[in-house]
C-alpha cells in the first residue's frame, strides 16, 4: 500500500476508535443502569448527548478541515476524544456520565470526516466512492471491539475497563496520525471569517445540490447507533432471554456485516455511479424491513437465529449509505468538500440525537421494540423523502 492508502486508514483509526466507543452501551447496558442509576430511557438519553454534541461541534470542524487542514483537525480531535473517554471510566452518577458522553461526541465528530475529507482532496473523484467504503468498512471493525470482546471485558473487569481500552486506542490512533500523515499547509483563507465559514457549511446543507443526501442521512446513522449501538443488546438479553457473551456473540456478526457491507457498496457505487439513488433508497428501506422482521419475530417466538440472519441483512443493507458521501463529493468543488461532508454529517449525527431520544421515550412506553421501530419508521420516511427531491444540478 502506498504512503497516501496508509495516511488515509490511520486517520481511520480514529473512525475505529469512535465506533468502539459509542457502540459500547450497547453490551453494557444492563450494569450500566445499575452503577448510574438509571432506567433504560434514562441510559438512552445519556448516551443520546453523544451525536447531540457530535453534530453540533461538526460546524467548527466542518471549518476547520478547510480552514486549517486534516492532520491538526484530527489530532486535536482524538486528544479531546482520549480525555472523554477516561471520564467515561470514573463517571460515578448520570451527571458525570453525560459529561464524558458530551466530551466523546464533541472529540469524534471529525474521525469519519477527517479521511473522508483526506481522501477528497487527494484522490481522483472515480476513485474516491471505492475509498469512501473502505474507510466506512475500516472504522466499522471498531465495532467489533464493542461486541463479543466487550462482553468479555465486562464480565471479568467491568464497564469502566472498556473506556480505559478505548482511551489507550486514541492515544494509539493519534500516534499513527502524527507519523503517517502528511498535509500541505492549509491555504490561507481570503479574508473571511470562521463565522462566514460556519454559515456556509449551513448554506451548503439546505442547498439543492446536496439536500437529498442531508435529508436520507437523518435516519440512516441513527439506525446504525440505535439498533447495533443501543437496543440490539437489549433485545438479545431482555426479550430472546440471552446471555451477555452469546447476545455479543450475534452483535459480531452483524457488526461483520457493517464491516464488510461498506466496501461492497463502494463496488457497487462505483459500477452502477447511474443508479446511485436508486440503491441508497433500495438499501434503506430492506433495512428498514429487516428491522420490522425482527420485531415481529418476538411477537411470533421466531428463533434466534432468525434474528442473526435479519441483524446481518440490516447491516449489508444499510452499508449503503457510504453513496451518501460519494453524492456531496461530486456535488461541490474540491476547496468545499469538507464543509459540505461536514453539513451531512451533522445531519448524520443530529438525527441520531433526536431518534434516540425518540426510542427512549418508545421504550418507556411500549419496550425494546418499540424504540427499534422509531427506526424503521425514520428510514421509511427519509428514504421516501429522498425520491421526491431532486438530484443535484
Amino acid at each position: 500500500m502506498n504512503a497516501l492508502g496508509l495516511a488515509i486508514l490511520a486517520l481511520a483509526l480514529g473512525h475505529v476508535f469512535s465506533n468502539a466507543v459509542r457502540t459500547l452501551p450497547a453490551m453494557a447496558a444492563d450494569v450500566l443502569q445499575r452503577d448510574l442509576g438509571v432506567t433504560a430511557d434514562g441510559l438512552a438519553a445519556l448516551t443520546g448527548a453523544f451525536p447531540a454534541a457530535f453534530a453540533l461541534a461538526m460546524l467548527p470542524v466542518g471549518v476547520a478541515l478547510d480552514r486549517y487542514g486534516v492532520k491538526p483537525t484530527a489530532l486535536a480531535l482524538l486528544a479531546i476524544a482520549a480525555v472523554g473517554s477516561l471520564f467515561g471510566a470514573v463517571a460515578t452518577g448520570p451527571w458525570s456520565m453525560l459529561l464524558a458522553q458530551v466530551v466523546l461526541g464533541i472529540g469524534c465528530s471529525g474521525m469519519l470526516m477527517c479521511p473522508v475529507t483526506y481522501a477528497a482532496k487527494n484522490l481522483p473523484p472515480q476513485k474516491f466512492g471505492l475509498w469512501g467504503g473502505v474507510i466506512q468498512a475500516f472504522g466499522n471493525t471498531g465495532m467489533l471491539l464493542s461486541a463479543s470482546p466487550l462482553a468479555l471485558l465486562v464480565e471479568a473487569s467491568g464497564w469502566r475497563a472498556g473506556y480505559v481500552a478505548c482511551a489507550l486506542l486514541a492515544v494509539g490512533a493519534a500516534t499513527a496520525v502524527f507519523v503517517l500523515v502528511r498535509e500541505a499547509r492549509a491555504p490561507v483563507q481570503a479574508r473571511r471569517s470562521v463565522a462566514e465559514d460556519a454559515r456556509d457549511v449551513i448554506r451548503l446543507g439546505l442547498s439543492r445540490d446536496i439536500r437529498g443526501p442531508v435529508v436520507i442521512a437523518f435516519a440512516s446513522f441513527a439506525a446504525v447507533l440505535g439498533v447495533r449501538g443501543l437496543w440490539g443488546g437489549p433485545w438479545l438479553m431482555e426479550v430472546k432471554h440471552l446471555a451477555r457473551v452469546p447476545a455479543g456473540n450475534i452483535l459480531l456478526m452483524c457488526t461483520l456485516a457493517l464491516i464488510a457491507g461498506p466496501a461492497i457498496a463502494g463496488i457497487l457505487e462505483r459500477r452502477f455511479q447511474a443508479h446511485r439513488r436508486a440503491l441508497l433508497v433500495g438499501g434503506h428501506l430492506g433495512a428498514a424491513l429487516m428491522v420490522a422482521l425482527m420485531v415481529a419475530g418476538g411477537s411470533l417466538g421466531w428463533p434466534v437465529m432468525a434474528d442473526a440472519v435479519l441483524l446481518v441483512a440490516f447491516g449489508l443493507m444499510i452499508s449503503l449509505q457510504v453513496i451518501c458521501f460519494a453524492l456531496v463529493r461530486a456535488a461541490v468543488p474540491p476547496e468545499r468538500v469538507g464543509r459540505a461532508l461536514s453539513a451531512m454529517n451533522v445531519s448524520f449525527f443530529g438525527g441520531a440525537a433526536v431518534l434516540q431520544a425518540a426510542s427512549g421515550a418508545a421504550a418507556a412506553w411500549g419496550g425494546v421494540g418499540a424504540a427499534l421501530l422509531v427506526f424503521a419508521a425514520a428510514l421509511v420516511i427519509c428514504s421516501l423523502a429522498f425520491l421526491r427531491l431532486p438530484g443535484p444540478r
